[in-house]
């Protein structure tokens, strides 16, 4: 987007990233629990490519999920070591 400074993209991914998992939660709550872990699997890698493309700091990022466990305790646990380990 032109005009979009650094600190203004950063701050949109880590909006759409909060967005994102409370959207993925609410879906999983009535689905079986092996789609929901897939639901949060692909969230997952979306979290770790923005961390790769520096679009979102790894710190930010795990803020962000484990907030979102916390609101969502019954959201399934990320299938790798947290959504950043593999990308940090």
């Amino acid at each position: 987007m032109a005009g979009m400074t650094e600190a203004d993209r950063t701050m949109r991914t880590e909006r759409l990233l909060a967005a994102r998992l409370e959207d993925v939660a609410r879906a999983a709550a009535g689905l079986p629990h092996g789609e929901a872990e897939r639901l949060v699997e692909l969230a997952s890698v979306a979290t770790m490519h923005a961390v790769e493309l520096r679009l979102l700091g790894a710190e930010k990022a795990d803020e962000i999920w484990h907030e979102a466990h916390v609101r969502h305790p019954e959201l399934p646990d990320v299938p790798v070591e947290g959504p950043i380990r593999l990308a940090a």
